[in-house]
């Protein structure tokens, strides 16, 4: 692994900044896993998150999806479990799957809720929560539209939210995808990410971008170039 890395480390210029055409030409030369490596969006915004007004916190569709195969869970009445079925959940239940969870039970990747159910997924906060599984509805997790958000996360809906500093990083596809849609799907996700801009938020916003694979080198990337792109 050690060799591999070098060799994928030299074809990037650690003093040099790339265009974005540049870095997603030499993503797909750079994986150095026997896996499919996940290519990652990586970066640092002028916020202040420790202030409500400046949380950057949403979600986005990303058009070629993210190559991972998401299993989804549905707390929902009886009456919203075929529904759900049929969208593509992978377990869909009230009562009896709030009692799994409650005894360490998570195998699911993401979860969606009725807001009739809220009262008893939230009893669940302390294992769902630490874990990134709290449906919220902020991000369309809970809600009466079942079909429509277990759509969404099956066809490649990820979360972007900067940390206590001001970070984000968010998974944009998979290093088989090829230059051309794992270039879509960063432009996707940056226009979401320029939009939900806090009004509160002063100065530079997008102050530094990086794109790598799981297991290879950073790309730092043009901010200045990708500010012009997307006001």
């Amino acid at each position: 692994m050690g060799k591999k890395y070098s060799a994928a480390a030299e074809k990037i210029e650690t003093d040099r900044i790339y265009s974005v055409d540049e870095a997603f030409e030499l993503i797909p030369t750079l994986g150095v896993a026997r896996f499919d490596e996940t290519v990652e969006v990586t970066g640092r915004l002028g916020v202040d998150p420790r202030q409500a007004e400046q949380m950057v916190r949403g979600t986005v569709v990303l058009p070629n999806g993210t190559g991972k195969k998401v299993r989804v869970l549905v707390f929902c009445k009886e009456e919203k479990e075929a529904e759900a079925l049929e969208a593509g959940a992978e377990f869909a239940g009230s009562e009896e799957l709030v009692e799994k969870i409650k005894k360490g039970w998570t195998g699911f990747d993401s979860a969606v809720a009725t807001p009739d159910m809220m009262v008893e997924v939230g009893k669940l906060g302390k294992v769902l929560g630490p874990r990134g599984l709290m449906p919220n509805p902020k991000l369309g997790t809970v809600t009466f539209e079942v079909k429509k958000a277990v759509e969404e996360l099956k066809a490649g809906k990820v979360e972007y939210r900067v940390d206590k500093v001001g970070n984000i990083h968010v998974p944009i596809g998979k290093v088989s995808f090829g230059t051309g849609k794992l270039k879509e799907n960063f432009s996707t996700l940056l226009e979401a990410v320029s939009k939900a801009k806090p009004a509160a938020s002063k100065g530079t916003y997008l102050k530094s971008l990086f794109v790598s694979t799981t297991m290879g080198p950073s790309i730092k990337l043009d901010v200045v170039e990708i500010k012009k792109s997307y006001k």
